[in-house]
């Protein structure tokens, strides 16, 4: 799985205006030409200091890792405060659920 880096990928996912939220996470989905998953994350300074942000993505990363998704999608994860709580268990069953409900 390759990483979304760019602030122009990010947009264009963004704009595209396909998403499913929860309590810890929303997902934003967007069908690419690539054939292979691009994914990224956003965690702002709302959420907590550089160690809990950091922590949040490796979680998010770890637990996509382990989630099998058909290719060819775009997503970008965005973070709500209440995940700086969460466990690794948690984020990942919240994370299935926004996959589960865009049906990939």
């Amino acid at each position: 799985m390759e990483s979304l880096k760019k602030s122009q990928l990010f947009k264009q996912v963004y704009n595209h205006r396909r998403s499913a939220a929860n309590r810890l996470l929303v997902l934003y989905i967007y069908k690419n030409d690539v054939g292979f998953n691009r994914f990224g994350v956003s965690v702002s300074k709302k959420v907590g200091c550089a160690v809990v942000r950091n922590r949040v993505k490796r979680l998010i990363k770890e637990n996509l890792r382990l989630i099998s998704v058909s290719a060819g999608y775009d997503m970008v994860v965005v973070v709500r405060p209440a995940a700086a709580e969460a466990d690794f268990y948690q984020i990942g069953k919240s994370l299935s659920n926004l996959l589960d409900r865009h049906a990939i």
